[in-house]
């Protein structure tokens, strides 16, 4: 994928393509909705499947008080567009002065004479502009005069409400990770680098790696039942993650995550690694003793096993049934 930063104030730029516009923070279900008929229009018209976005978020500039915490880094999120079929990202600086850029003057200068763009497929409430003064009726109305097509795609629902950004952190915020996974469309992970930590898993018995989170959201503290990435394997392995202070052992201890790893053993100091959440199995809680503590990372260990051979199981029971489905 293309990558094209500034994208605003740049010329050259690819033409002639088929383009969504958003922020597509955590590229979630109801954002793919709209990338997908974006790729397929796209393809059907051999022509470039184009993003338009956003950075930093509109809200850190115009209210950093109320600016969400990002789902994803920006590497996260250009490789989610990427695996989306996106061959074109472009980033718009956003900043006081692009805030006043009235809705007209931006779809006129960066998608008419610019992009040239043929087709805009955008979410049916999507807005944008100095003070929110375009939207998508906007968008079809230049269309006809400058000569594209601007449509707008149903949003996705999930449990009744609507999939947002929003939601899905609240439910992070929350612990439920599983609520999260079925909004994103696969589960909530964060990356990092694996750092020196003070050994303490390896004294109570069950060594773990702590992770340099770049993710700024975390889920809610707890125990989680996970798998770990390594790209330098490549392979991913189980493990459980605990994300909070280590009441039991610490008073007043920063917040950390780390993670053991099932049947693991090997020197990944300084690696980089993702945490897939899968799903949570308990609250963070002080024990009476560090032998407890101990004896209850042994029963988190066997969830964890016992939830990743149930769902091996599962996948290994529904694939046949798919393929005779095709």
């Amino acid at each position: 994928m293309h990558v094209v930063q500034d994208a605003f104030n740049s010329s050259d730029l690819p033409q002639g393509g088929v383009v969504t516009i958003g922020n597509f923070d955590g590229v979630h279900r109801g954002q793919r909705a709209i990338l997908d008929r974006t790729v397929e229009r796209a393809r059907e018209l051999g022509v470039p499947a184009m993003v338009v976005t956003f950075d930093p978020h509109p809200l850190a500039v115009l209210a950093p008080e109320r600016a969400p915490v990002p789902l994803t880094t920006p590497k996260q999120k250009e490789a989610l567009l990427e695996a989306a079929g996106i061959s074109t990202m472009l980033v718009v600086r956003f900043t006081p002065e692009f805030s006043r850029v009235p809705a007209g003057q931006f779809v006129r200068e960066l998608l008419h004479e610019k992009l040239r763009v043929q087709e805009i497929y955008v979410g049916e409430g999507f807005v944008f502009g100095h003070q929110r003064d375009g939207n998508l009726e906007l968008l079809q109305r230049m269309g006809e005069e400058l000569g594209f097509t601007a449509h707008g795609v149903p949003e996705v629902a999930w449990e009744g409400e609507r999939i947002s950004s929003t939601r899905i952190r609240r439910a992070l915020s929350e612990g439920k990770v599983t609520d999260a996974a079925e909004m994103l469309g696969r589960p909530y992970s964060i990356s990092g680098t694996i750092a020196r930590g003070d050994r303490m898993g390896q004294k109570l018995g069950w060594p773990t790696i702590n992770v340099t989170s770049e993710n700024k959201l975390l889920p809610a503290d707890g125990v989680y039942a996970a798998r770990v990435f390594f790209p330098s394997y490549p392979a991913t392995f189980d493990g459980v993650t605990n994300i909070g202070t280590r009441p039991t052992v610490y008073e007043n201890y920063q917040r950390v995550v780390e993670s053991h790893i099932l049947d693991f053993k090997a020197n990944v100091y300084g690696q980089r690694v993702e945490l897939q959440f899968h799903k949570r199995l308990r609250e963070e809680r002080i024990f009476p003793t560090v032998m407890d503590l101990s004896a209850q990372i042994g029963r988190d260990v066997e969830a964890t096993r016992e939830f990743f051979a149930h769902r091996r199981r599962m996948e290994q029971e529904t694939a046949p049934a798919a393929l005779e489905g095709e």
